[in-house]
């Protein structure tokens, strides 16, 4: 165990009353790491010092700021395998996930920013022939002070996907990690000290959500919030920006219930396969997860017994194991929650084809375990239809017209993600261009690339994360109108 300070102006500070938290390890409940619990007065220290620094670090030119960038990514591969291990104890996913996803894509975060912040650059619009001496440019400059809030889930993967182009666009952070995940973004302020990032440029403090979160986007040295986690912490945030002396530019990526349309020429191994991947994978801790599945009735009972059959191969237990698949929920709470969703499901009508209940495998007893669940003849009046449970809990309905599978992926109120699988690329096509969500995949499992646009509609947040999309929503647009005599 390691009892990490707060990190503010390249200082390791204890917290002002001096409190302290633990982490936890979710499969057998050991302490991990203790960490300082910041408290309003912390905060406020850490928002003066990154805008102290933010004159400096917004001047340096692309090319300087890359190298930083480079030289924290070169640490993090280094201590790739520690904060691999780090993330499976605190968040219960199984290490060969945090080790082969969550570690890797957050390297890639900063190697593929480091490469783009040499490219921002401006833009000259012509004004015609009306008036020859004005003169019309553009140019994109940072906000100034980020504060990117990370969430228990994907803990080092969610932060550094905002971090990373935070910074290479100009602008100086505070960043705070879930309070129950909170080590690797400890680790990375070791990171940040061992590359030589100069004071104040990334600060790390830690503490509840409901007393660090709210003082950061309440602070008036924020200029801009990057949030990923629930829709209702969604909402309080917009309030609290709303209500602080001057409004925050907020980038939020909130909850889903992702449709998932599967199509009577569907190739059926290759849909289930990815499926499993869908709604299991991070123990359906995931907000993009394919919650909703959508069948035609021509492929419906075959579809399920296949899945089925694959649902029951899915090795399950502990975290640190690198061939455990699937791990532990977040919580006893949590698992509790899930567990409520479906028997409530079932008190409505649906049923259980598989799971439904807690994992009483060997080496799963006294944790929060739960089976993948699949439940059938749900109907969009049901509230597990309608409400994010973020465990693995699959929802399935039967369809016969396109029109009706189209209205049932869009029956929601949120907006992330949505699937389809059928081998008529130009219907899928068709399909895609209706479904109201942030990214449509076809033939594919949900996921990610670092140069492609990710965020949701409706309430599933606003902005976008990844690639040049991500790099400009830290970016604000300024427009220069000159006389040239």
């Amino acid at each position: 165990m390691k009892e990490y300070k707060l990190y503010i102006d390249n200082q390791w500070l204890d917290a002002g009353d001096g409190g302290t938290f633990a982490s936890y390890h979710k499969a057998t409940g050991e302490e991990v790491n203790r960490f300082a619990a910041a408290t309003e007065a912390d905060v406020d220290r850490a928002c003066r010092a990154a805008r102290a620094a933010f004159p400096a670090w917004s001047g340096l030119d692309g090319e300087t700021r890359s190298e930083y960038l480079r030289a924290a990514a070169g640490i993090m591969k280094r201590r790739r395998r520690e904060m691999a291990e780090l993330e499976a104890m605190e968040t219960g996913k199984p290490v060969y996930d945090t080790y082969d996803f969550d570690t890797r894509v957050s390297i890639w975060a900063f190697e593929y920013f480091a490469d783009l912040c040499r490219e921002i650059r401006g833009e000259v619009i012509p004004l015609g022939d009306v008036n020859q001496r004005d003169f019309d440019f553009v140019t994109y400059e940072p906000y100034g002070v980020a504060a990117i809030i990370a969430p228990f889930n994907f803990p080092l993967h969610l932060l550094t996907r905002s971090l990373a182009p935070a910074l290479a666009a100009g602008n100086t952070c505070v960043i705070k990690a879930s309070s129950i995940t909170p080590s690797t973004a400890a680790v990375m302020a070791e990171v940040f000290e061992e590359a030589g990032f100069p004071a104040g440029v990334v600060n790390v403090v830690h503490g509840q959500g409901s007393l660090v979160g709210n003082a950061l986007v309440s602070n008036r040295e924020v200029d801009i919030v990057g949030f990923t986690g629930s829709e209702a912490v969604g909402r309080q945030l917009m309030r609290l920006s709303a209500d602080s002396p001057v409004m925050k530019k907020l980038v939020l990526e909130l909850g889903g219930k992702g449709g998932v349309i599967v199509e009577p020429d569907a190739d059926l191994d290759i849909a289930t396969t990815c499926q499993i991947e869908g709604f299991t994978f991070n123990q359906g801790e995931v907000c993009c997860a394919m919650t909703r599945v959508i069948l035609h009735e021509d492929v419906y009972d075959a579809y399920l017994a296949m899945l089925k059959e694959k649902c029951d191969r899915i090795p399950i237990g502990d975290p640190l194991n690198y061939d455990t698949r699937m791990g532990v929920l977040i919580s006893e709470e949590h698992l509790r929650e899930v567990d409520a969703h479906v028997k409530r499901a079932v008190e409505q009508g649906a049923g259980i084809y598989a799971g439904g209940h807690r994992c009483t495998k060997p080496g799963c007893a006294g944790a929060p375990y739960y089976m993948p669940t699949i439940l059938t003849d749900v109907t969009p009046e049901m509230d597990v239809w309608r409400k994010e449970v973020f465990g693995p809990v699959l929802c399935v309905c039967k369809y016969r017209d396109i029109e009706d599978a189209i209205r049932l992926a869009n029956d929601t109120e949120f907006g992330l993600g949505a699937n389809i699988f059928s081998r008529d690329l130009k219907k899928a096509y068709q399909i895609a261009r209706r479904l109201n969500a942030g990214s449509v995949w076809v033939n594919l499992p949900n996921g990610m690339h670092m140069a492609c646009p990710f965020g949701g509609n409706k309430n599933s947040g606003s902005g976008r994360e990844y690639g040049t999309y991500g790099l400009h929503e830290y970016l604000k647009v300024k427009n220069n109108m000159w006389r040239m005599h």
